[in-house]
């Protein structure tokens, strides 16, 4: 379009996290999202689409009514259809998320479908509206970007034909190189890089660490305590429920009403290393023991204090750790919604008993 835009983004002009945060910045932008921008005139827009469509001109917006609502379709697919799922895939492959096989299955049947509409509807078409670049062009790309340079594999792609020519096409634009750069495509799709994944999450623990320091004595005794009870124990082989009434610890956390007929260690199996769909829902249905066990339904209550992605995986994973205890008497899906600075957590718990099996701190 022409206009010239100013781009911070990086230190020391920015930092991600605290400086949009600040006063001034959440008057401008209430809920301190970025991108966010700013015109020399003072007005303020935020979301991509919005800023996209106020700095570029009519002709990338659409040249007629229909051709801007056409427009308009495609920008708001890219955000509903591909991003979500484009995420999903991806972000365990840069180590910025954790790897689930079946979210991860689950998105790659969802990118095909998303690939398949494109490719129909570009079959006689060199650009998605009119016959030049517009906004749903640029929108589309920059979804697609990543799941073309990591994890579209040529034997993956090679189905779709025309939104390969497309997608080079508009790539090779010298408008699109001046921002993306040389765009090489995928030639191995890539997997979970569990390296960087494990490089990211001691940024998270390092707070955790110092607090232990604090309690290392606290730790030691509790250590010591659980040596007597070995030796005073007769019945090493029964796992930590049964153990748990004779010798209860307000803070392990725990249900002590009798064993049922559900063996979660079985379910946990089939869990595991079938699918789940057709295996292990099937098999959790047919065995559960409604009387023995009871199914917790869970939210997190701060959504607004999710940002980073892969910093609420930790949080997750985190909160896994602490109840470790549960292993024989819990089991819990819980899963991540959404993408940076607009995200919330939920979950299913499966416990022994009809409480829960710790208690709720409000």
């Amino acid at each position: 379009s022409g206009a010239t835009v100013k781009v911070q983004s990086t230190p020391p002009q920015f930092h991600f996290g605290q400086s949009n945060k600040t006063p001034e910045f959440l008057q401008k932008f209430p809920l301190g999202k970025v991108p966010a921008f700013e015109g020399d005139d003072g007005f303020c827009v935020f979301e991509s689409n919005a800023i996209a469509h106020y700095v570029s001109n009519d002709e990338l917006r659409g040249s007629s009514k229909v051709a801007a609502a056409q427009v308009i379709q495609w920008m708001s697919f890219a955000d509903s259809e591909i991003v979500p799922p484009a995420s999903t895939w991806v972000f365990p492959t840069l180590g910025i998320m954790q790897y689930n096989k079946q979210a991860t299955e689950h998105a790659k049947e969802e990118v095909k479908k998303v690939l398949g509409v494109l490719d129909l509807h570009l079959q006689t078409r060199t650009f998605l509206v009119g016959e030049r670049v517009t906004l749903a062009d640029i929108a589309v790309v920059c979804s697609l970007l990543w799941l073309y340079k990591q994890v579209l594999e040529p034997s993956f792609r090679q189905l779709y034909v025309n939104v390969n020519r497309w997608f080079v096409t508009c790539v090779n634009q010298p408008q699109f190189k001046a921002v993306l750069g040389e765009v090489k495509l995928c030639e191995k799709m890539a997997q979970f890089d569990a390296k960087k994944f494990a490089e990211l999450q001691p940024k998270k623990e390092a707070p955790k660490k110092e607090k232990s320091t604090k309690e290392q004595k606290q730790q030691e005794k509790k250590q010591d305590k659980k040596k007597e009870e070995k030796k005073a124990t007769a019945e090493e082989e029964m796992d930590e429920s049964d153990q748990l009434p004779r010798s209860p610890n307000p803070r392990t956390p725990s249900p002590t009403c009798p064993r049922g007929s559900f063996i979660m260690d079985e379910f946990k199996r089939k869990y595991s290393n079938e699918d789940t769909l057709t295996v292990a829902l099937p098999y959790f249905w047919e065995h559960f023991d409604k009387e023995g066990w009871s199914i917790w339904y869970g939210e997190y209550k701060y959504p607004d204090e999710l940002t980073q992605t892969f910093m609420s995986c930790n949080l997750i994973s985190g909160m896994f750790q602490r109840l470790d205890k549960l292993r024989k008497t819990g089991f819990a899906s819980v899963i991540l919604f959404g993408s940076n600075n607009d995200s919330s957590i939920s979950g299913i718990w499966v416990f022994r008993g009809q409480d829960l099996a710790f208690e709720l701190r409000v």
